[in-house]
């Protein structure tokens, strides 16, 4: 059994509330993340409005947070229990929480920094994010160093490497324009842009990298109570002592999904509760692979429906920045 926890874009208004309604559990969660932020961010996660929880600076804490509480109302109301854990880009914030080896509190208060950090680093405008989609990672990384052969100045490479043949990429706007003609011409279905406030998971990132180092060194670590599939690496992880590094180099690194996803299943995985916002790790991972079947636990009919045994709904589709 693996937990699996969504990062950034699965944020949306109404988001934890009805857990708080049902559980006081989650409650609780939101009430410590409010404290800790010295403003109602439940307020914002459940009432809006949409632009302000759209904010990288916002919607990071405000996803770890539901995912946590989520957490919670699972862990007090079912027997399940994870062998492993992984988190999409900002979710391994809270696989890591969820994991033991980071407080909530300290959790929120680093991606309220790392979501500030990482909106810092590059003035608007510059910086660009794009999906392409039907073609394999050789040809996204030719079609992104012929876009950068073409301006060496700029930069541009693989972000999210999603799987199912989706791949984002980010760096300069202009980079990530020509990037995309590049993908097309050799054969992609598609390249999207995606309209993200900075350039994820790519060099333009480093100055958010150096900063987000500096407040992770002043945060408690403690072992991982179970294995921890790293963006980074794709590979499981318990050693305390390389979660900062690991989280410090993530900003500028790419998301390594598809490969994480079957470390998973190479690792005897066959069942994943998502645990937070959304379903869009489930989409994700049914693309990828047929071995790991992906359950909901985001709101209380979800997770009543996992203790009960009974069946939940299927995936959603969506482009994962």
């Amino acid at each position: 059994m693996a937990f699996l926890f969504p990062g950034q874009g699965s944020q949306k208004v109404g988001m934890g509330k009805a857990l708080v309604e049902d559980f006081p559990r989650a409650r609780a969660v939101f009430e410590e993340a409010d404290a800790v932020l010295g403003f109602s961010l439940s307020r914002l996660c459940f009432e809006g409005p949409e632009a302000d929880l759209m904010l990288t600076a916002n919607a990071q804490p405000a996803i770890l947070t539901t995912s946590i509480a989520a957490l919670r109302v699972l862990q007090d109301e079912t027997p399940l229990r994870p062998s492993v854990v992984a988190g999409h880009s900002l979710g391994e914030y809270s696989a890591l929480v969820c994991a033991g080896a980071l407080a909530l509190a300290d959790a929120v208060r680093l991606v309220r920094s790392r979501g500030q950090f990482m909106q810092d680093a590059v003035p608007t405008g510059t910086g660009g994010m794009a999906a392409i989609l039907g073609l394999g990672s050789d040809d996204v990384d030719a079609a992104c160093r012929e876009a950068v052969d073409a301006t060496p100045a700029e930069v541009v490479s693989a972000a999210n490497l999603n799987g199912g043949g989706q791949i984002v990429i980010a760096g300069h706007r202009t980079a990530v324009e020509r990037a995309c003609a590049a993908a097309k011409r050799r054969g992609a279905k598609a390249a999207l842009p995606l309209a993200v406030s900075a350039p994820f998971h790519c060099a333009l990132m480093r100055p958010a990298a150096d900063r987000l180092a500096a407040e992770l060194a002043r945060v408690e670590v403690r072992a991982p109570v179970v294995p921890v599939v790293t963006n980074v690496e794709a590979a499981p992880n318990q050693d305390g002592g390389r979660v900062r590094d690991l989280l410090t180099r993530q900003v500028t690194a790419a998301v390594r999904w598809e490969e994480s996803v079957l470390r998973l299943a190479a690792m005897g995985v066959t069942e994943a509760i998502e645990v937070g916002q959304g379903a869009v790790l489930a989409g994700l991972v049914k693309r990828t692979t047929a071995t790991i079947r992906v359950r909901s636990a985001g709101d209380p009919a979800a997770i009543r429906a996992l203790r009960t045994g009974q069946a939940v709904s299927g995936p959603k589709e969506r482009i994962d920045a």
